[in-house]
């Protein structure tokens, strides 16, 4: 599930970036929307880690 979660993370931050482009700018994705998209992806990874106070 986390794993999932970290992927349509950083779909949504190329699907999101690339919506807003004018259609003369060329198609693609931009390097820096890659590093944006990969970022995210690593932020919401570290932010499902499992806690290490688990109920005992």
């Amino acid at each position: 599930m986390r794993t999932a979660v970290t992927v349509l993370a950083g779909l949504a931050v190329i699907y999101f970036g690339t919506t807003g482009q004018d259609p003369e700018e060329g198609e693609g994705i931009s390097g820096g929307l890659v590093v944006l998209a990969v970022l995210a992806a690593l932020l919401v990874w570290h932010l499902t880690k499992p806690g290490d106070n688990a109920a005992k």
